[in-house]
């Protein structure tokens, strides 16, 4: 049983990935939107930075809040409840004239989209031990790649033939379909049966060493992602002239190897541990963004085959995520888990969030159409990535010399459908 999952937590598994596929569609699919945003709703190329970044920002003021009331509930109630009012905020962005009714629209999203993804993460580590948890994240974390393979190019062709409203309303109503089978068919389980220990301050863990560079591992790394995914869509249309109506291929191309690199990354992380992982991704994210983004022909506009190189920074992303994501879930113990998830999802919330307003500080429009500032960005993106390295050894040897304890629920504290 140490490698295989028993029914009903495949069905836990099954549920939360389809949460994860909305929640990651919702917050997907307006980045390479962004330009029928901009000729929609009269936004500046260089500023749809800030599309993404106020939903980011708003999870991060949410998992602040969460870090503190979080334990009070139900993993299940938190997540129906923020699933709700990630449907409502979804569906009032169709109602936005301009760029800061877009703005508000997506705050509302984001503040209830965060809390979603730390209930989301703390349910799968009460009920995956350890050792099969890499596999288990990997399973959930597939949803991304979906969303890439299916979600995001039917979002651009719904775009593109109904107009930029229509993927708000389709995805406001997967979101309440996911709902209404979330409360169906999610266990409820008792949120206080691991009383603290007797030497452990009630919040000092948090301030632990071990807590704080698991924190700024995942900040980096969410950091140097960020500065870059709002602006790929653009880039590669505008920069490099890969032609709006074939948009949807990219992604589908990239969900695909994301699709094969989550779960060949679950299984190598349950293997190795997450550093040969991350080491990995990181290095073929240098490669690919200096060539892509650091060396171009005299206009600046970058020499690059789009599809295949798109493809492989899909695949060296959604590598690099999954193996810091099983890192993390490692970190906390089962009473701290739900304060750990929030305050880390609001870090990587305010991280992402800087990161794409970062970059609007870096690019600017050209008289062509194009970006100005991309060498600059792709540097400090590579700068960033590196840096995760020495932060994510540091937690491997920190959990590796850490006593065993025990890190997940009793099974038979769950009560089915409740």
């Amino acid at each position: 049983m140490a490698h295989t999952f028993t029914p009903r937590e495949r069905k836990i598994l099954w549920v939360l990935a389809a949460v994860q596929f909305v929640n990651v569609l919702d917050f997907m699919m307006v980045m390479p939107m962004g330009p029928d945003l901009a000729r929609s709703l009269d936004i500046p190329l260089d500023q749809l930075g800030l599309i993404g970044g106020s939903y980011t920002l708003a999870a991060f003021v949410a998992g602040v809040l969460g870090s503190i009331v979080l334990d009070r509930f139900h993993r299940k109630q938190v997540l129906v409840f923020s699933l709700v009012g990630l449907v409502l905020g979804t569906w009032s962005a169709t109602f936005a004239t301009g760029l800061y009714s877009l703005l508000a629209a997506r705050v509302v999203a984001g503040f209830f989209g965060g809390p979603a993804t730390s209930a989301m993460l703390a349910i799968v580590s009460d009920v995956i031990s350890p050792e099969r948890r890499g596999r288990a994240l990997g399973m959930v974390m597939a949803s991304f790649s979906i969303a890439s393979i299916l979600g995001v190019p039917l979002g651009l062709e719904l775009a593109r033939l109904g107009g930029w409203t229509m993927p708000f309303w389709v995805v406001g109503a997967l979101g309440l379909v996911v709902t209404i089978g979330a409360m169906a068919y999610l266990p409820r389980y008792p949120q206080h049966q691991h009383p603290h220990h007797a030497s452990e301050s009630r919040h000092g863990w948090i301030t632990s060493p071990l807590v704080l560079t698991s924190f700024a591992c995942a900040a980096l790394a969410v950091l140097s992602s960020f500065m870059l995914i709002p602006n790929l869509s653009g880039f590669l249309q505008f920069n490099a002239g890969w032609p709006r109506e074939k948009l949807g291929l990219l992604y589908l191309a990239g969900g695909i190897l994301s699709l094969f690199s989550t779960r060949l990354g679950g299984n190598w992380n349950d293997r190795t541990g997450s550093f040969p992982p991350v080491a990995t991704a990181t290095a073929l994210l240098v490669i690919l963004l200096s060539w892509g983004m650091l060396i171009g022909n005299p206009a600046g506009h970058p020499n690059i085959p789009v599809l295949p190189w798109f493809a492989a920074f899909m695949l060296a992303n959604s590598l690099r995520w999954i193996s810091i994501s099983t890192l993390t879930s490692k970190v906390p113990l089962p009473h701290q888990r739900a304060r750990y998830m929030s305050i880390l999802s609001a870090v990587q919330h305010l991280s992402s969030s800087s990161g794409a307003i970062l970059s609007t500080r870096l690019l600017r429009n050209a008289p062509d159409g194009s970006l100005n500032g991309v060498p600059a960005l792709g540097a400090t993106a590579i700068g960033l990535g590196v840096a995760v390295l020495p932060l994510l050894y540091l937690v491997e040897r920190r959990l590796a010399s850490r006593p065993l304890q025990q890190t997940v629920i009793d099974p038979g504290a769950l009560v089915e459908g409740a």
